[in-house]
């Protein structure tokens, strides 16, 4: 199926972006599903690209199209798709992967060595436009009753979902989660789900402290404004089991090798601006700290997303803002600044200036 021209967002520069007209995306493989996109939430990974033009060794050459979170109809399907039908609302498995090389085989599909993902540079344009054409592998079919936004928000929750279970046995544990932006957020509602017994949370913005509580942490501090190493050790002596440090700060690597226990775990999802990170070794070595960093998730899609539809998890809260697709800059702009208590701003596909 041949589309003719539509509206997509693309970056043009540092902190620049434009609607443009591009053409549209085609089936060319009989697996392939095209996508009427929905909703598009605004990533800290898509701001990156947006304000410093690159990750580490990932760099955008322009004009170049971000977003991978995202949720859709299904417009049309190839003749080889079975089980997705035009006109199912979906949520989008962002990471096409190989399903060949020896990670996929061992099943770690997140470090794939043939990946193409959703509007990261050098591998596939983003979802910031009104079609996309996905394999069928990373179209997710939702209830009746699951909003797009909910689905849109089953891709961090997949990081999170991936996260607690990759880390240790949540019952009757002890955790810190350093940063509660969306991945932080995403991080404490499956651990608490899986039964964590207290969880300590911190970041620099008061609103995402107090959603945090009210997604069912034990503490929430900010460490512009109190010491939150010396306050979470009044309540644990002994230290925490595992911390997931969700911000990729130099300051928050430090506040966790401080509140671990000896033989504690850290788990590594922010992704830093630098390219460096460094760790007093002395407290490290004498506590053999454990580290473990998370690559994105792997097989846990549809784990959050029954998470959210059978009414465990609710991440509605976390949706602050919504912008129609004309503004999607402004919305770029809100939380790249972290303004106004932003978590999740949203981008209404459909709704075009």
């Amino acid at each position: 199926m041949a589309m003719n021209q539509i509206k997509a967002m693309v970056l043009t520069g540092i902190r620049e972006m434009e609607m443009r007209e591009v053409p549209g995306p085609e089936i060319t493989r009989p697996g392939d599903v095209l996508i009427r996109m929905g909703v598009v939430g605004v990533c800290g990974s898509d701001v990156h690209y947006y304000t410093t033009g690159r990750i580490g060794s990932q760099v955008v050459e322009y004009p170049f199209m971000v977003g991978h979170e995202g949720a859709g109809i299904v417009e049309a399907v190839g003749k080889g798709v079975t089980a997705i039908k035009p006109g199912m609302r979906i949520a989008i498995e962002p990471a096409m992967t190989c399903g060949k090389c020896d990670q996929c085989l061992a099943g770690r599909v997140n470090t794939c060595r043939a990946t193409r993902f959703l509007g990261c540079p050098g591998q596939a344009e983003g979802c910031l436009s009104e079609f996309i054409v996905m394999p069928e592998s990373c179209c997710f079919p939702i209830h009746d009753n699951t909003t797009l936004d909910q689905a849109t928000i089953s891709e961090p929750l997949a990081i999170g979902v991936y996260a607690v279970r990759e880390s240790i046995p949540m019952n009757n544990a002890r955790i810190g989660i350093l940063g509660m932006g969306p991945i932080g957020q995403t991080v404490l509602l499956p651990a608490r789900h899986a039964g964590a017994e207290k969880i300590y949370t911190s970041d620099r913005i008061s609103e995402r402290c107090d959603l945090a509580l009210q997604f069912g942490a034990d503490y929430s501090g900010n460490p512009d404004k109190q010491d939150i190493v010396s306050e979470i050790l009044e309540y644990e002596p002994l230290g925490l089991d595992v911390v997931f440090e969700c911000c990729g700060m130099q300051e928050a690597l430090d506040q966790s090798i401080e509140l671990l226990k000896p033989g504690g775990l850290l788990m590594l999802i922010g992704i830093p601006e630098f390219e460096r990170i460094s760790f007093v070794i002395d407290k490290m070595r004498r506590k053999e700290i454990t580290l473990r960093n998370v690559r994105r998730q792997a097989h846990c899609v549809q784990e959050a997303l029954d998470l959210i539809e059978n009414g465990r998890i609710n991440v509605d809260p976390m949706v602050t803002h919504r912008f129609p697709f004309g503004e999607t800059k402004a919305a770029f702009d809100l939380v790249a600044g972290y303004r106004d208590g932003v978590l999740k701003a949203m981008i209404d596909i459909g709704d075009v200036a």
